[in-house]
């Protein structure tokens, strides 16, 4: 199985798939990952993502799971199909949750980074690409209608919390301020380079994945009545 992250950020999404891999019936197979994150400032730009690469193989060495990791530390749209290293025979999986909206986005222009990014996975042909977004429009180059969306985007995000964790929670508090107070403060008050929070809708990227030759599959209906489930049980 190679996984191809793009945007894998300290590599959370994994561990609990390595502990599954290892509980299979039969033994885990060879588990590969390329990781692929935005090159830092400084002197290190790929310290972060070679962290991630050392916490990923203790793991899958506790779990005895055959582990392989190519980091990539640089900007996406600059990235070739051999820099991925695809063997013949791999499963290849593409997965890109919620990062895709940092990719600066050249309004009007046929080779956008977005656009390259997407064909670039489209050349890797693989098995699964699994694509989740922030759905909102706060990415338009416009103020007002910038600020516009993100009172909408962000005041249904606050609501969502408001829903479901008490106000004196630490945990609400650093929601707040550290991940949802940072990013609409991004939004608003940054232009140019320094405005890395540039979410599209999701019919605005459908219309990139089939510009790619992407084809939408549907969640098997298992899966699905195990989300509602979940939701039904923890959501009040």
């Amino acid at each position: 199985v190679h996984i191809i992250d793009f945007g894998i950020l300290y590599g959370f999404q994994w561990p609990s798939y390595i502990q599954s891999l290892a509980e299979r019936e039969g033994g885990p197979p060879k588990l590969k990952i390329t990781g692929i994150d935005y090159p830092q400032p400084g002197f290190r730009p790929a310290e972060r993502v070679e962290d991630t690469v050392r916490r990923l193989a203790r793991y899958a060495k506790t779990f005895n799971v055959p582990f392989e990791f190519n980091a990539i530390a640089q900007k996406w749209e600059t990235i070739k199909v051999e820099d991925l290293k695809v063997e013949m025979g791999e499963f290849v999986v593409v997965h890109c949750l919620y990062r895709a909206g940092n990719l600066p986005d050249e309004a009007g222009v046929e080779e956008s980074p977005r656009n390259m990014v997407l064909n670039l996975i489209r050349k890797i042909n693989p098995d699964i690409f699994i694509h989740g977004i922030v759905n909102a429009a706060y990415g338009l180059p416009f103020f007002v209608s910038r600020f516009r969306e993100a009172l909408y985007h962000f005041s249904a995000q606050y609501d969502m919390l408001d829903a479901n964790i008490p106000r004196e929670k630490p945990e609400r508090a650093l929601l707040e301020s550290d991940i949802f107070g940072k990013e609409a403060f991004n939004v608003i008050a940054c232009e140019g380079w320094e405005r890395v929070e540039r979410a599209e809708t999701y019919k605005q990227w459908r219309v990139r994945h089939l510009k790619a030759g992407f084809v939408q599959v549907p969640f098997e209906r298992e899966l699905m009545d195990s989300a509602m489930y979940k939701v039904r049980k923890y959501y009040h």
